[in-house]
């Protein structure tokens, strides 16, 4: 089969279209012929050498995927509603870069009606990420306000769209003003341009000083001091990635007085029993939306697999709003 190789660790260019043999389905598994495959920024740090897959994964990149089920465990796959033939989107841990993957079952679900196969591939990863951290860790619930760093990343479209499908108020921070008009048309109340607008100033205006519920913040670093001072009473942080660094002070009589929380988590190396219980979620609560175009995935580009360089390279310019994809029909 095709699969996009790692040549060493480094620039996009380290990415190259080679031949692996073809993965095999154990228990518990099955294996999809890939029409499309996500790129995650997890995907970048591996390729720099920042972030290893877990221990007996495919060392190929790749998070999310969608196609056709080829083979697999029957048993598994009745027990799951699934058979030969069918149209799934699946998160794996590693592996996705390539013609066919092996997947988890119970990490597997429909493609949503009417999406195609490159839109349900845009899925996993976000949709099982968003569900986790806003909705689960994050608690956020009806009438309740979450402010979203980033909020033109591929996280930040699906939790913009499924916070407010679920009733929340929405404040998002952006890069550039094309950027904060993007996110406001997906459903976000107010969109924040954090390189002229200081977000903590400007979450105290628009909430009358109370703050928000609940932030998802992508960058970490300096950002958690300012982000203590923008939670409401009994505020929960969920931190999630680290782009600006792993270090962070910040007014822990803050954390005390308003009874906060901060709290973190990264999705990849958790047990397939924990990604099973997110899907049986999604499927219940979030499939609906998507099958009623009340949700929708939103990509902003994409490549044919021996472009996945370019995809990269597109990735870490921070230009995008929304998924980048992977096509494994295109040349």
């Amino acid at each position: 089969m095709r699969a996009v190789e790692m040549n060493g660790f480094g620039e996009p260019g380290v990415l190259k279209l080679g031949e692996r043999p073809m993965p095999q389905a154990g228990r518990g598994e099955l294996c999809i012929h890939v029409a499309a495959s996500g790129v995650n920024r997890p995907d970048v740090l591996q390729r720099k050498g920042h972030y290893a897959p877990p221990p007996g994964t495919s060392d190929l990149p790749g998070l999310e995927v969608a196609g056709v089920i080829v083979a697999g465990d029957a048993a598994a796959m009745a027990a799951q509603g699934l058979k030969l033939g069918d149209r799934v989107c699946a998160l794996v841990a590693g592996g996705g870069y390539a013609e066919y993957c092996v997947a988890p079952v119970a990490q597997c679900l429909p493609v949503p009606a009417g999406l195609s196969d490159l839109e349900a591939a845009a899925l996993p990863e976000t949709f099982f990420t968003v569900w986790s951290n806003v909705f689960d860790r994050g608690a956020l619930q009806a009438g309740e306000t979450l402010l979203i760093q980033g909020g033109s990343s591929g996280i930040g479209v699906t939790a913009i769209q499924l916070a407010k499908a679920f009733g929340a108020q929405v404040i998002v921070t952006a890069g550039s003003d094309e950027k904060c008009q993007a996110c406001r048309e997906l459903g976000a109340d107010h969109a924040i341009n954090y390189r002229t607008q200081d977000f903590v100033a400007e979450v105290q205006r628009i909430t009358a000083g109370k703050g928000v519920d609940v932030i998802l913040d992508m960058v970490a670093g300096d950002y958690v001091a300012r982000e203590v001072e923008a939670l409401a009473e009994d505020g929960r942080l969920v931190i999630i990635a680290v782009q600006g660094g792993v270090k962070a002070e910040f007014n822990a009589g803050l954390v005390l007085r308003r009874r906060l929380q901060i709290t973190g988590s990264t999705l990849r190396p958790r047990p397939v029993a924990f990604k099973a219980a997110i899907a049986k979620a999604l499927q219940a609560k979030v499939w609906p939306l998507l099958a009623a175009g009340k949700v929708r995935p939103i990509i902003h580009s994409r490549f044919p697999v021996a472009r996945a360089a370019e995809a990269h390279a597109l990735m870490e310019s921070n230009q995008h709003i929304g998924k980048i994809m992977l096509s494994w029909s295109e040349q």
